[in-house]
């Protein structure tokens, strides 16, 4: 690993703690960290550090490459301020993205023009911060909407992975009928938190305050899942199209991409005995 000069991150938004994991064993605090953000349809990086020159913060993409033009939008297509989150769009078309659908031009259009006019709509969610740096939320597809207020699976996930006795998280909204949605979390416990004279029900109930305390009270899951592992592609992506299923007890969709299929009859097995909060 000596020889190593830069590390990249793609994919999924990278939790901070993951990203000072990576700095500090893999890149021996001294390889810059390239947190990139791009599309397959975008046909090159179009958010990321430079390395050597950007001044980077844990888990943040910063700012699009230069000749990029990237803006964080509301529901209405206004540009958000700094310290708000929104849509992400492309606000001038790049000469390697793709140009079509092959055989449906409309489709093409209705599926990435249609929603904000003159704007490429990546599908993503984004912050800026009180910098103006750009934060990637994930898909849109996870904000949930908790009593009235939209928040990011993402950012729940970095809560409960800044504990220190959690090694990963995956969180999905399921349907409520009090709250509307209610927040679902899958939870890996790092081998050292096995260790501790604490029973599952005393862990549980402190990663739901530690939740409250990092975000809001707001944001406290409904349900911790507390499992041996998460479903995931052979790429290392988790896939919580399944864990919405299970969340929903709905029937599983497509698991042929897993690494291991069986993970998601565990999970699915462990909900059914598992225990609600109290809010």
């Amino acid at each position: 690993m000596s020889s190593l000069r830069l590390l990249g991150s793609v994919g999924e938004p990278i939790n901070p703690a993951a990203w000072m994991w990576y700095r500090e064993n893999i890149g021996g605090n001294r390889c810059p960290i390239v947190d990139t953000w791009w599309q397959t349809e975008t046909g090159a990086i179009l958010i990321s550090p430079l390395p050597g020159i950007t001044a980077t913060k844990p888990g943040a993409a910063m700012k699009p490459l230069p000749g990029i033009g990237v803006d964080v939008v509301d529901n209405d297509g206004n540009s958000v301020g700094n310290g708000e989150g929104g849509y992400l769009v492309i606000t001038h078309p790049w000469p390697s993205m793709t140009r079509g659908i092959y055989g449906d031009p409309e489709r093409f259009k209705e599926t990435y023009w249609s929603r904000f006019p003159g704007k490429y709509f990546a599908g993503d969610g984004a912050k800026r911060d009180e910098d103006g740096d750009l934060w990637l939320l994930g898909r849109i597809d996870d904000v949930m909407n908790i009593s009235g207020h939209r928040l990011s699976t993402t950012e729940v996930e970095h809560a409960l992975v800044g504990h220190p006795a959690v090694a990963e998280a995956a969180v999905v909204g399921a349907s409520d009928d009090t709250t509307g949605q209610a927040i679902v979390a899958f939870v890996t416990l790092k081998l050292s938190a096995g260790d501790e004279e604490k029973d599952h029900a005393s862990m549980i109930e402190e990663l739901r305050q530690h939740v409250a305390k990092v975000i809001s009270p707001i944001a406290k899951p409904r349900q911790i899942i507390l499992t041996p592992d998460l479903p995931k592609t052979r790429s290392g992506k988790i896939m919580r199209r399944l864990l919405r299923d299970v969340a929903e007890n709905r029937q599983l969709g497509d698991v042929t991409t897993l690494t291991d299929p069986t993970v998601v009859n565990m999970i699915s097995e462990l909900m059914d005995t598992s225990v609600s909060g109290d809010e």
